[in-house]
């Protein structure tokens, strides 16, 4: 599959580590068929020593899909993408992870600072798999350090076959707001396609965005939590001007049970209503009394006692 087909949507859901899971992408794919679809953060040495099938599972229909590799070893890096090229459509190198323990193990955004590895890793991997190579990257690691289009350039002739690029430096982490205007510089600047990633959250702020940036498509990350809809309402949207409005309360929380039964299911019971905990604050908003019930719920640790917490919500909600 060419890097035009995979992208064809024109909207991919961006990498989120312990969060991309394989229930999320499944719930996002039952929405939109097409779109693509990209794991969370798998590190190459852990992928070197255990192979996780949690991590790496998937389904038929989860194509088109990529799945995203971190390190900062060329060698280690390319062997685990061609370990996964039997169920991955691409293989997404994280140059853009600005989290402490990651960077400080030179890999994510701190490759940035050495693009000679970061080419080097891109060409060894290319030169492993015969799928298609993207790497996800910054604006720069600190705003008096913005190399963005040098790098995409770099990563370009090294053999990447697409990019998405975070309109934030690595010292904004995920605070301030991203710059989408300063995408368009790169964009003018390689020939493969971009996407751009950042406060994409609805369908008006990907309009915007799309607009600023002069990208090829959107990444949704956290826009996505809570609302498994965003992706394919954007899709409609700038493929075909039909405007779908986000869900419903009942509808979100509808989805949140799917969501826990799906992660007990993979996980078993105890595990999975721990790991569904961090999406509560995504699915149970904008209703009054919302913070006391996330507290409350947040304290139940069997599936049972939450269906009966949730479904008191919409009993309770004026």
């Amino acid at each position: 599959m060419q890097v035009k087909d995979l992208i064809s949507a024109r909207v991919s859901l961006a990498p989120m580590a312990g969060i991309t899971d394989y229930v999320l992408r499944s719930l996002i794919r039952e929405q939109s068929p097409s779109a693509l679809l990209t794991t969370e953060m798998i590190s190459s040495e852990a992928l070197t020593q255990v192979k996780d099938t949690v991590i790496t599972k998937r389904d038929k229909n989860h194509s088109p899909i990529s799945y995203q590799l971190s390190g900062h070893k060329p060698q280690m890096i390319a062997d685990c993408a061609k370990y996964l090229e039997q169920c991955a459509d691409m293989i997404d190198i994280n140059m853009g992870c600005p989290v402490n323990k990651v960077v400080k193990g030179t890999d994510g955004c701190a490759l940035m600072r050495n693009h000679k590895l970061a080419s080097e890793i891109v060409r060894t991997v290319k030169s492993s798999v015969s799928i298609p190579v993207s790497v996800k990257f910054r604006l720069g690691y600190t705003f008096d350090d913005m190399n963005y289009v040098d790098f995409g350039e770099r990563m370009q002739d090294a053999g990447a076959d697409f990019i998405t690029i975070h309109a934030r430096t690595r010292s904004q982490m995920y605070g301030g707001k991203a710059d989408w205007k300063k995408i368009a510089e790169l964009k003018h600047s390689v020939d493969i396609p971009v996407f751009a990633n950042g406060d994409i959250v609805s369908i008006e702020s990907a309009a915007q965005c799309l607009e600023e940036s002069e990208a090829d498509g959107v990444a949704v990350g956290r826009g996505a939590l809570g609302d498994v809809t965003l992706i394919h309402r954007i899709e409609q949207y700038i493929n075909k001007g039909i405007y779908t409005p986000p869900p419903t309360l009942e509808e979100k929380i509808e989805t949140l049970k799917q969501h826990l039964l799906k992660e007990c299911e993979l996980r078993r019971e105890d595990v999975g209503v721990k790991f569904c905990r961090k999406f509560y604050p995504y699915y149970l908003n904008g209703f009054m009394g919302a913070s006391k019930l996330r507290g409350e719920i947040v304290l139940i640790d069997n599936i049972k006692d939450v269906f009966k917490k949730l479904d008191n919500i919409l009993v309770n909600v004026s």
